[in-house]
């Protein structure tokens, strides 16, 4: 018993750091963008999306070079991308008087959010069938592999710089970028501190309930880590700005996919994914990718109605993989 409240006690405070950490991030991401006049577009989908990514990129660095547990760190990224689609868009819903979206978001960012999971999911593919040594159990991940997304995010980058050289931005004096840049990187170290008191506490669940890595990393871990992306679409949202708030969640989602799992196996060398575990995950992620798009489609808002669907939606993932931990269902093999 002492041994899992002290797990949950580290799981809590280390929440509590990451928290912290995305507030200093997102005052010096939101000044940092006024200073150099990126448009509010580029300003959600790239500056504020990579930032608060770090904690997801920050777990799957130290999952795999710390503790040797990738599956860890692909199951943080997974989930939060889950995470990311059902509850932040929820929230920053309930929490403004309208969360509008914009013909721009649904057919730039959402679609290419779209391309990007097909292209993950087609490197899974890949690994379990074409690598030596890949199964239908094992997908064995190369850096010649995961070069594929990596590319992909450059495409995407390159898109959305374009939008930046277009902006005609407004001149700002009152930004010392010197300072912001320091607020930024202290930041990101809160954050990374933060991650490392999440990875081991939920190495710890694992250990004490005797259930797989990727399970924890797909539920507490990512919902942890995923606190920054909700602290700056929620705010954004209040503060009427719903392009940032939805642009946040997809970019970072985007970055979480194309970036942060390749990362891991660039740092690992070669990385082992369970594929019969992976599959359905990556299947319940399209799904609700699909939801989410046709939601925010619709009138071009997100109302308060679809926002509780999306919560009921998460509810369900999380009673399923509660269920499928305890032994009750096995529709995912590997848990």
């Amino acid at each position: 018993m002492a041994g899992l409240l002290g797990s949950v006690a580290l799981i809590v405070v280390a929440t509590a750091v990451i928290w912290k950490g995305s507030a200093y991030f997102e005052r010096a991401a939101e000044r940092l963008s006024k200073y150099y006049g990126l448009p509010v577009a580029v300003h959600g989908a790239i500056v504020v999306a990579v930032g608060s990514s770090f904690p997801e990129i920050s777990s799957v660095v130290i999952s795999t070079v710390v503790h040797d547990e990738f599956s860890l760190g692909v199951g943080a990224i997974v989930g939060s991308a889950i995470f990311n689609l059902l509850v932040i868009p929820a929230l920053a819903a309930l929490s403004s008087e309208e969360l509008r979206s914009t013909r721009d978001i649904v057919h730039k960012d959402a679609q290419f959010y779209v391309i990007s999971v097909l292209i993950l999911f087609i490197v899974f593919a890949l690994g379990a069938t074409y690598v030596p040594g890949g199964t239908n159990r094992a997908a064995i991940l190369t850096p010649t592999l995961v070069a594929v997304p990596l590319m992909a995010y450059g495409i995407y980058v390159f898109l959305h710089q374009q939008d930046a050289s277009e902006h005609v931005a407004d001149e700002t004096h009152s930004v010392r970028p010197g300072r912001e840049w320091g607020m930024l990187g202290v930041g990101l170290v809160v954050i990374t501190v933060g991650v490392e008191g999440m990875v081991q506490g939920a190495l710890a669940l694992g250990v004490i309930f005797d259930t797989p890595t990727f399970l924890w990393g797909l539920t507490v871990i990512a919902a942890g880590t995923s606190l920054p992306d909700a602290f700056v679409s929620v705010r954004a949202a209040k503060n009427d700005d719903s392009v940032t708030s939805l642009t946040n969640v997809l970019g970072s989602n985007t970055f979480n996919l194309l970036v942060a799992i390749p990362v891991g196996v660039l740092l690992a060398g070669r990385a082992t994914i369970d594929f019969l575990v992976a599959i359905p995950t990556m299947g319940f992620l399209g799904f609700v990718t699909l939801v989410f798009i046709v939601f925010i489609r619709t009138d071009l808002e997100l109302s308060d109605r679809e926002a509780y669907t999306l919560l009921g939606l998460y509810v369900v993932f999380v009673c399923w993989m509660a269920l499928e931990s305890v032994g009750l269902i096995e529709t995912v093999s590997g848990i």
